[in-house]
């Protein structure tokens, strides 16, 4: 992969790389522009040490003939703004409420760690900017990957401690006292879920394992009799005919298992395109999708590729008045719960779902919350322990809700922590870490703006998004602009984030995304910008003829 285009430095750094690698294979990605990038199937540590080369060699790259300032092709990038005013501004701008993430930082350690030269960890240090034994200065950690999974406060791994040598113990039935204090912090956990997003009763919160369960939960129940009318006249099912509407930005977990329940059941699973321009709700699309054979609706709350916030009160309104009476909702609350005010009541949906490990909790716990009405109309999830009523030789009787979905042994120090997860953030306010990321969300996307070659994928600048950008650039692979990133200390996401239907609407296999919460900071995003427009320069020094191209960007394989 030489060409004559190349700097002799670069040269240098692209021999170094294939004599690193010699004897193992070489995986070519390619971006949607004609210049491939490459990414190496060696050991993380050679992927640091040879791109730590490449963004040195860069920075003295001789006569490029690619850039990546698009200026004069055409296209959208040309319009960005070159004044003074559009590249100084950020330097002035503040945070209204600046203290916030300050404040909390020092509850998470990790947010404290720092790497060495060669990009491997250092255990958190008060002094994250401290040169290393070499004398070559550490970098510190730039955590942008919340979207994926949230960092955990010391209140948080605490509490887990706390249960585990303090009452430790199953819940329910017992008669000995850790039993009835593990049963106490473990329900206190349900009431405090049903009281963040104001349910009606407790009974209406239903622990598992994620969001992704409670879908599977619902989904299952309505599909268990493969379409034949229940014994139980009064369960809800699925039947041939009955049409179910999901999106096409959708979640993978929003998508699959619904196309299980149409081959199960002879439903009908139709889907809203996205929009063209944003990849956007498009209520003009679902209006002309729901009937009276619309039985079910299950759609994302907020898009966790594009940041945008869907429509849930006219979606409600034209499902209501449009589809087959007693027709159900569903929302995906991945990226609403941990993030703003979540009104159950309000929204008059049927269910939402929602991660735990997204909203400063431990991995393994989530919630589905049901009416608790239409709970107690669904067939049970799974059999076994604590979800019976009676057991017979010939037949068993289910408990009410939330009890007749939670069959085993439950999940109680993960409960636990997602209790004091919300105890955290209360103390905190949701309406004020809502009206903080609105702010710095805003801040974030108006400097990827300014950055040469980028298209953030989602809404304008200026319409109120969640805390997170996806973009792609014509310079780079998402994967392997990651892979840059990391190397100086900066965390994002790269791939399709379960989202292939999306990306492909939108023209793209993957795109690069960055996600904030409370605890990051503006310094944050600015060194974001900062290592992202070196590399991107870097990579638009290299020449379009730097590397063979590839034959497709579906046979890229992500090195994570």
């Amino acid at each position: 992969f030489f060409s004559s285009t190349m700097s002799s430095k670069q040269a240098v750094a692209a021999a170094a790389i294939a004599s690193t690698i010699l004897g193992n294979p070489l995986q070519l990605g390619s971006s949607s522009s004609s210049l491939s990038v490459f990414a190496f199937s060696t050991p993380s540590q050679y992927h640091r040490n040879y791109a730590s080369t490449f963004l040195k060699s860069s920075a003295v790259s001789e006569s490029p003939s690619v850039s990546t300032d698009n200026s004069d092709d055409g296209d959208d990038n040309s319009d960005k703004t070159n004044n003074s005013n559009s590249k100084s501004w950020w330097k002035d701008f503040q945070l209204k409420d600046s203290t916030l993430a300050p404040s909390v930082i020092k509850d998470f350690p990790i947010l404290a760690t720092s790497f060495d030269a060669d990009g491997k960890i250092i255990s958190p240090t008060p002094s994250s900017d401290a040169d290393g034994a070499d004398g070559k200065q550490n970098k510190r950690l730039v955590y942008l990957d919340s979207a994926a999974t949230s960092q955990k406060p010391n209140a948080v791994t605490s509490a887990l401690t706390a249960y585990y040598e303090h009452a430790n113990s199953n819940v329910h039935r017992g008669a000995h006292a850790l039993s009835r204090e593990a049963t106490e912090q473990y329900e206190s956990a349900r009431d405090k879920v049903a009281s963040f997003i104001n349910a009606n009763s407790r009974n209406e919160i239903v622990f598992t394992s994620g969001a992704t369960e409670a879908i599977n939960l619902v989904a299952t129940a309505l599909s268990n009799t493969c379409g034949q009318p229940p014994k139980n006249a009064r369960d809800l099912y699925l039947t041939k005919g009955d049409e179910i509407i999901i999106t096409e930005s959708e979640h993978h977990s929003n998508i699959v298992p619904w196309q299980m329940v149409a081959e199960r059941t002879g439903a009908v699973l139709k889907y809203v395109p996205a929009c063209a321009a944003t990849g956007g709700f498009d209520l003009d699309a679902f209006t002309e999708l729901i009937t009276p054979n619309t039985k079910f609706v299950s759609v994302q709350h907020v898009s966790n590729v594009l940041g945008s916030i869907n429509p849930v009160d006219e979606i409600v309104e034209i499902v209501r008045a449009k589809a087959a009476p007693g027709a159900k909702i569903m929302l995906d609350a991945c990226q609403s719960v941990p993030h703003m005010g979540v009104d159950v009541q309000k929204l008059n949906v049927d269910f939402i779902a929602a991660s735990g490990h997204k909203m400063c909790g431990p991995t393994g716990i989530g919630f589905l919350w049901g009416k608790e009405s239409v709970l107690n109309s669904l067939p049970p999830y799974k059999g076994g322990g604590e979800m019976i009523d009676e057991v017979y030789m010939d037949h068993s009787t289910y408990a009410p809700a939330p009890a007749r979905f939670e069959a085993g042994t439950p999940a109680i120090a993960q409960a636990i922590g997602l209790g004091a997860a919300i105890d955290y953030l209360n103390k905190i306010g949701i309406e004020r870490i809502h009206d903080y990321e609105v702010e710095l969300a805003d801040y974030l996307r108006r400097r990827l703006e300014d950055v040469k070659g980028v298209t953030v994928l989602g809404p304008p600048v200026g319409t109120e998004r969640a805390a997170l950008c996806a973009f792609v650039t014509e310079a780079v692979h998402p994967s392997d602009l990651g892979t840059f990133l990391d190397v100086e200390g900066v965390a994002i996401r790269a791939g399709h984030h379960c989202c292939q239907p999306l990306h492909r609407a939108l023209g793209y296999s993957h795109s690069a995304r960055a996600s904030l919460y409370f605890y990051n900071t503006k310094e944050d995003v600015d060194e974001f910008i900062a290592v992202l427009e070196d590399t991107l320069k870097f990579f638009g020094s290299l020449g379009s003829d730097a590397i063979e191209e590839a034959d497709s960007d579906d046979n890229f394989v992500p090195l994570f």
